[in-house]
């Protein structure tokens, strides 16, 4: 059976892709709920976290861009172990996220409704039974092909684009016509250590991340060493430029403590529209940022699905796992075990709590084990540097010791976010336990990769 993949991807579909892995309309409401520091701590997380990132995927595509991403990367710089914990790592971090943008879908769907539809903002049943359909739509395009599949995340960024350039338009009518709603003035805008600051400081790497999920797919891209260092460094202006002024344009017209929650960015949308007098925008934006979330799962779904698949292909997963369909040319059996642990956790982040309880876990959950792979990442891209470097490969500028730094850089930001990422939120009434619950959570699908490569490796062995 043939492992060949199709090449579907142009460069503007990377560019689309990037963005819609990237930029994340969920954080502009996080950002805005912390005040006008977010705009410092913004441009702080881009500087500190966001352009190493960016440098150092640059670098190690360009390196090495065939299939399989950081996997790759980690393998060739570790060896077969650090290679297999980062792909596990990687992908067992995007379990838990998808459920948890699809709740922030399921969540902001229902201001399409307007106030008919938001005694369901507490329904179980409706949160799951969405997110399960979600689940389905990403599987279902991405099993036919990226062909395919490329249209629902090209989808999903224009989703991200027109919401986050409503918001910034009314933003500013709003500004202009009423002043603004936020001082920026004296000591306002420096961050302080309250807990929505240091809530923000946590999840500001992970608003930033995603540049990273298109280098797992090398071989579906045309081009691959030209187009990805193209595509990332157009991507990655157009991400922090949105973030910061759609943060900015969300404080010019609301107090920060209007804002906040599951439905937060739309509820900023809507307060905006109705200051200005365009309430009917409301259920237009509400529409195009369920599918920018939907557009984001399909997209982390194309490209965490390649990790298993190369698992499978390097025997350390089961072999079903590399296999390819005859017929779209695509990961189905990696896809489809994929689809089945998502959903998994859809019910395991639901059980014995209320939907902004299940959306809390699965989001710090996210957060903590997306950061793991990031540490073997950033220093691998330390102990490449003694490689030769062909006259293809596009090096961070300034060579080696500027790389060592962006390196280091991000690897520090990277540490640190982590940890903060374990500080339960200020309304959790039992945070010793959720603490212990998020720790043993990670702690227990790293345990579970370790387990499953050792017996693999013996397996092979013999």
């Amino acid at each position: 059976m043939t492992t060949r993949l199709r090449q579907a991807m142009g460069f503007v579909d990377l560019v689309l892709f990037y963005v819609v892995t990237a930029l994340s309309l969920r954080w502009i409401a996080t950002a805005a709920a912390a005040g006008p520091s977010s705009i410092i701590i913004w441009i702080a997380g881009c500087l500190t976290y966001f352009v190493p990132l960016t440098l150092c995927v640059l670098e190690l595509s360009s390196r090495y861009p065939e299939e399989g991403g950081m996997y790759v990367w980690s393998k060739k710089a570790f060896g077969e172990f650090a290679g297999f914990m980062t792909g596990w790592m990687y992908w067992t971090a995007n379990l838990p996220y998808y459920p948890g943008l699809l709740y922030f879908a399921a969540g902001n769907a229902l201001f399409v409704g307007g106030d008919r539809w938001q005694h369901l903002s507490t329904n179980r049943t409706y949160f799951i039974g969405t997110a399960l359909a979600g689940l389905a739509v990403g599987f279902a395009l991405n099993l036919i092909g990226l062909n395919i599949g490329k249209w629902l995340h090209n989808l999903g960024a224009l989703g991200t684009w027109l919401p986050a350039f409503l918001l910034i338009v009314m933003g500013s009518m709003a500004w202009f016509r009423f002043g603004s709603a936020t001082s920026f003035g004296g000591g306002a805008i420096f961050p302080s250590l309250d807990f929505k600051n240091v809530f923000f400081w946590s999840t500001v790497a992970f608003a930033f991340g995603g540049m990273e999920a298109a280098s797992a797919m090398g071989d579906e891209i045309q081009n691959a060493r030209r187009n990805i260092p193209r595509a990332l460094l157009t991507a990655g202006v157009l991400v922090t430029v949105i973030y910061v002024t759609a943060t900015f344009s969300v404080l010019t017209a609301l107090p920060a403590d209007e804002v906040s929650g599951l439905q937060g960015f739309m509820q900023a949308i809507s307060k905006v529209a109705g200051r200005i007098g365009l309430e009917p925008i409301a259920p237009f934006a509400a529409v195009l940022v369920t599918l920018s979330s939907i557009g984001t799962v399909s997209a982390y779904f194309a490209a965490t699905s390649r990790l298993p698949f190369v698992a499978g292909v390097d025997k350390f997963l089961p072999p079903a796992f590399g296999r390819i369909h005859p017929k779209w040319q695509t990961p189905y059996v990696a896809m489809a075990v994929q689809a089945v642990l998502a959903g998994t956790f859809i019910f395991l982040g639901q059980a014995g709590t209320s939907v902004k309880g299940a959306y809390d876990f699965l989001v710090g959950m996210g957060v903590v084990s997306y950061f793991l792979p990031f540490l073997y990442m950033f220093c691998a891209v330390i102990r490449l540097q003694r490689e030769p470097a062909g006259p293809d490969v596009m090096r961070i500028p300034g060579g080696t010791p500027v790389a060592i730094m962006m390196a280091l850089l991000g690897l520090i930001t990277t540490t640190i976010s982590s940890v903060l990422a374990c500080i339960p939120p200020a309304d959790e009434p039992h945070k010793v336990f959720a603490v212990i619950k998020l720790l043993g959570s990670s702690a227990c699908l790293v345990g579970i990769g370790a387990v499953i490569y050792w017996i693999r490796k013996r397996k092979n062995a013999g």
